[in-house]
Formats: structure tokens, sequence, C-alpha cells
């Protein structure tokens, strides 16, 4: 584990993942991320690479070959080094080996750097490719769980998610049966001055999945509409919207860049819907930002 902390916030960071599992507001003593209890689900804000979401039959293809992976691909489950560490920030690094290149066939490296500034922890990818000549191909997302309602005097289905500047948002779903996403089907969400209510069985359909990068700032409020946590993530062209249940006492806002295949897709990789390439000796970077306010 390792402790950032200066007069406003402290954060846990895991080996495991390079995962944020806790966010404490030092002026309230709340720590605000979801604790990873898993008897509703075990995580608390994995980063989602080198893929987002589930692979139709759970495997892709690559020139001629199929590949398994599992959802969300492996990063989650492996541990990263600290290469960079500060009392205020912490760069943990990842790279491609023998083991990754079995079911992965491409060299990479990715680095997550988490830095405390003020009242927001600014989480940074940088992902290369360190290979001669191969194209990388990839998607990345981020999963933070948030505890929903902050406080014990509200309850879940009394709280808001906050879209500023918004009277509706356009969305897709996953098809359930078959594990994938419709984009056939575009619904809309309308918002009351840009406020949505969680409100008992609004996750039956399972995740909201925005897309064409509409969402750039997203707050969760308590019953009062008072925001008490706020991310910003400017550019990023996907974002899910999902928790476990009406009884999970969590939401997750997730950022990504790429989303779950698309229902009936059996095309090779570089077809992917929202996969994202870099040629060799590229750099892909992009951040995201929570504020506690």
């Amino acid at each position: 584990m390792v402790t950032l902390k200066n007069e406003f916030l402290e954060a846990t960071i895991e080996e495991r993942g390079a995962q944020l599992c806790a966010l404490k507001d030092l002026k309230s003593g709340r720590d605000l991320l979801w604790e990873g209890d898993p008897a509703f689900w075990s995580y608390h804000a994995p980063v989602l690479f080198p893929f987002v979401g589930i692979m139709n039959r759970k495997e892709f293809r690559y020139k001629g070959m199929a590949y398994p992976m599992k959802q969300h691909g492996f990063a989650r489950e492996m541990n990263f080094r600290v290469e960079q560490q500060s009392e205020t920030s912490v760069t943990h690094v990842l790279e491609s080996d023998a083991k990754t290149r079995e079911n992965y066939p491409f060299e990479f490296r990715l680095a997550i750097t988490q830095t405390l500034v003020k009242n927001r922890l600014v989480i940074s990818w940088c992902v290369e490719n360190p290979a001669a000549e191969e194209t990388l191909y990839f998607s990345i997302g981020a999963h933070p769980a948030f505890r929903v309602p902050a406080d014990e005097t509200d309850r879940k289905n009394d709280c808001y998610v906050y879209f500023p500047g918004h009277s509706s948002l356009s969305y897709i779903l996953v098809d359930l049966k078959e594990v994938a996403a419709d984009p056939s089907k575009v619904y809309t969400m309308n918002l009351d001055n840009g406020y949505l209510k969680l409100e008992d069985h609004l996750f039956d359909i399972d995740t909201f999945i925005f897309e064409g990068s509409q969402i750039r700032e997203v707050s969760l409020c308590g019953s009062d509409k008072k925001p008490y946590i706020t991310m910003y993530c400017e550019g990023f062209p996907y974002f899910g919207l999902w928790t476990k249940s009406d009884a999970a006492p969590f939401v997750c806002l997730e950022p990504w860049y790429g989303r779950i295949d698309d229902k009936g897709f059996c095309g090779e990789l570089p077809e992917k819907t929202g996969i994202l390439s870099l040629k060799a000796g590229d750099v892909f970077q992009a951040s995201y930002e929570i504020e506690i306010p």
C-alpha cells in the first residue's frame, strides 16, 4: 500500500492493479470510496486494460488467431511496481512480459500516476508502445465506485447523479442475453435541471453507456442535491454509469476510451468499436480528476 496525503485528502493505493482503495476527506473524516465488500462488489476503483468490458465469446481475434480474454482485461489483477513516489504523488508501472503475451500478443508499458492537488485526486495514464514494428491495439478505462449514500441520514434512492449543463443525455444499453452492446437502439435520459434521481430499479438495465464525449463533468449528490464527489473527464469518448443492485451502497462513475463489443461483432481487433491504436514508439496519455468539494 502507498498512502498519499495533503491538507485536504488522504488516498491509499494498492500494488494490485495500482488500484485506489481509499479516498478520505480530511475535513469530514469520511472515506468516500467504496470499501470493496465482496457481498456486493470486491473492487474499489480498478483500471480496465487492455480492454473495457467483455469480448464476444470472451475472446478477441487478431491476424486470424483467437485469444481468450477476461472481462475488463488483466491489469486489475496484476501487481504494478512503484516507479516514483512522494508525499502527494505516486507512479505505478506495468509492462508486458512472456505471461501477458500468451493471450495478448503486444508489447506495452502502462504507467498510472495518482497525484493529490488540493482537494482533487488527479489520475493520469500513459500507455507506450515499445515494439520495434508492431502496432499496439488497446482500450483503457476507469471504474471507481463511490459510496451512495455518503451519510447515514440519507437513503440511496433519495440521492442524485448530477450532469451540469444537460437537460437530457443519449445512451445505449447492454443486451443482457448476449452480453454485448446494442448500438442500434439509442435511448434518451431526461434530467431535471441536470439531476438524475437514483430511484429503485433504475439499474435493472445494468449499465448506462454514454457515447460521443457527452460527459465532461459529473457529481454524486445527497438528498440535498449538493455534490460530495465530482469527476472531471474532459475528452473521454465513452462513459459508464453502473451499480450492482438497488441494495449495493455505491455507484460507479466510469470514463472510458473504448467499450464492450457490439452485439454480433466477430471481426478482427482493429475493427472493434472504440479501439485505440499506437504505432511503434508512440505514446497515449489521458487523465481524469476526482474532487471532494
